[in-house]
């Protein structure tokens, strides 16, 4: 699988799948989740709904709805209390998870947000190098990953992380 980084808007990109850094209800909430809900439409709501929330660390898929790309594979990343509470393999697992989702709907392309590192107060460096450690060891059909940063401090930490 192929990694790069990009700067900018998720909700732009014309890729299969994004990854939304969902809350545990994926019924919408601030930073990249309240964008990605904007972005997608009412629609995407409606479809979270039933889905009765999601637990930290795992992943739910639904259609894009009004997004260039076809999914929204919603993860909860976890909230960052210091490091010794499971938070290195609770993101872990958030990108194994969305990955497996994106096999299961045969998504090529995904676009990664910095999952916890905004409002849930992960350290962004070492959620950088959690990322590539976990995309990297994956097996899987995904073609291309895109690692979305919002800022260039992000963008640097990913491609530092990708030895670049």
């Amino acid at each position: 699988m192929q990694i790069s980084v990009h700067i900018g808007d998720i909700t732009k990109l014309d890729v299969d799948a994004i990854v939304n850094a969902a809350n545990n209800s994926l019924l919408g909430g601030s930073g990249v989740d309240g964008a990605i809900h904007r972005a997608a439409g009412p629609e995407l709501l409606e479809a979270c709904r039933p889905l009765g929330g999601c637990r930290t660390g795992d992943a739910k898929t639904t259609p894009g709805f009004d997004l260039p790309a076809a999914w929204v594979i919603h993860t909860v990343g976890p909230v960052w209390h210091g490091g010794d509470d499971g938070e290195p393999a609770l993101l872990a697992s958030c990108y194994r998870r969305s990955i497996e989702e994106a096999d299961r709907v045969g998504a090529r392309t995904v676009a990664f947000p910095a999952i916890s590192t905004g409002v849930y107060g992960y350290p962004k460096a070492d959620a950088a190098h959690v990322a590539v450690d976990t995309l990297t060891s994956l097996d899987s059909d995904v073609q291309e990953v895109i690692l979305v940063a919002f800022d260039p401090e992000t963008a640097d930490l990913y491609e530092r992380a990708l030895g670049a």
